[in-house]
């Protein structure tokens, strides 16, 4: 026989008895290349006129721009996009590699406008991704806000954002209130975290605050700052962790509740005191109330809940506690009306056991559920619904606003609470 037979026949033995044949072949390693990754659109001004992405490549790069064009159904579109220059910063990834992160502003947009934009070197270039911008003025407003996403974010966090997405394909934006994921500065689970969003996190824009998961040793993440960008406009020193949005008639605020705390409270009270907007809400990952066993926040709840119910903030968003939970507490004046409404939420599939103190002072509850939440503005009603990783309403309420203060009707017809459904 050959040696061309006898290898042919040695080949044929190691499959039948499932060996891999590509074993016999030597793999070269794969080439290294400059394919933009991480691609995440943001806000650092103006929503209406203005947007922000950032990206990665690993290793460097000669150049770093982006590419924009309103967007057309003709192709041609392509041709007459305009090249703006990126801000490039290193990050070590190991002793011996780095990533290069970059960052463009596109300035000069138009208000309800969809644009087409690409990013790379001006060789090797990421896809189109289209997004619209904000309207300038109050229009209704459709955001999706997640907990803590943080564990297994690939395999279980995956099927949550993009049901939540598939529920409002048309989000202004998403918002994560903290814990997007579990290592500060572990690589692969930030990987795993846009794997999970995919082009979703390119073409509508995040607000993000960071959890006690963003730290290591009292450091925020050396992640954090490459990938989101936000305004200026916070304490000193917490740039781009706290800081305030006005979009369409709502304030957003983000607000970092691992550092600085009576700095934010000082500065929270000039935020919410000079607001010219209908509707406001904040997030941050502690809860003002817990909803899980044995957690209590009282130190960061007696700093900043009393200028919250104060300036009559309508709702806020939290994270942490691994369990869902919603409770209103009445500014005071009179209890006909809502007052604020918190919220504790979790889009992960870490658990934990909703505690006696939330069963019983919450109107709503669940453990052992992953949820998302998203949330429409039209005008003097706000529409709230509370979704299970399956596409299931769990928890729906509306708030409509009046001069005397938002009046609250919950939803009918809801699933029974959950909060002792499950086993802890």
């Amino acid at each position: 026989m050959s040696r061309l037979g006898v290898l042919g026949a040695s080949i044929a033995l190691m499959s039948t008895f499932g060996v891999a044949t590509h074993l016999l072949i030597q793999q070269s390693p794969a080439p290294v290349t400059q394919e933009p990754t991480r691609v995440l659109l943001t806000w650092t001004a103006d929503p209406a006129r203005s947007a922000t992405v950032t990206w990665r490549t690993d290793g460097a790069v000669e150049s770093a721009v982006a590419q924009i064009s309103v967007a057309s159904a003709d192709p041609r579109f392509a041709n007459t996009a305009q090249t703006v220059n990126a801000v490039t910063e290193t990050v070590a990834l190991t002793e011996n590699a780095n990533a290069s992160y970059h960052k463009v502003t596109f300035g000069d947009l138009q208000p309800e406008t969809r644009y087409s934009y690409r990013v790379g070197d001006g060789k090797t270039w990421s896809e189109w991704f289209d997004f619209t911008t904000a309207a300038a003025s109050g229009k209704p407003l459709t955001f999706i806000y997640f907990g803590d996403a943080q564990n297994a974010v690939k395999s279980m966090w995956s099927r949550v954002i993009r049901q939540a997405s598939t529920d409002a394909p048309n989000a202004d934006f998403m918002l994560h209130a903290g814990d997007l994921i579990n290592i500060a500065d572990a690589d692969n689970e930030w990987g795993e975290w846009f794997y999970a969003g995919g082009w979703l996190h390119s073409t509508i824009p995040s607000i993000a605050v960071p959890g006690n998961h963003e730290y290591k040793g009292g450091q925020l993440s050396k992640f954090w700052k490459p990938q989101f960008e936000y305004p200026r406009n916070g304490v000193e020193g917490l740039e781009d962790t706290c800081f305030y949005i006005d979009v369409q008639g709502v304030r957003i605020i983000g607000m970092n509740s691992l550092e600085k705390r009576q700095e934010q409270a000082e500065w929270l009270e000039k935020v919410l005191s000079n607001n010219p907007n209908k509707w406001t809400m904040i997030t941050f990952h502690y809860p003002m109330f817990s909803t899980a066993k044995g957690r209590d926040n009282k130190e960061l709840r007696e700093l900043w809940m009393p200028i919250i119910q104060k300036n009559q903030v309508d709702m806020v968003l939290q994270g942490h506690d691994h369990t869902y939970g919603r409770m209103n507490v009445p500014t005071g004046v009179s209890t006909q009306y809502a007052g604020t409404m918190y919220l504790v939420s979790v889009s992960g599939p870490k658990m934990y056991a909703v505690g006696d103190d939330a069963k019983s002072t919450m109107t709503r509850t669940a453990q052992n559920t992953q949820l998302y939440q998203i949330i429409n503005v039209d005008g003097d009603l706000l529409t709230y619904k509370a979704y299970t990783a399956v596409g299931e309403v769990y928890d729906a309420f509306t708030l409509r606003k009046t001069p005397q203060g938002n009046r609250l009707t919950s939803a009918p017809g809801l699933p029974a609470d959950r909060s002792g459904a499950l086993s802890e």
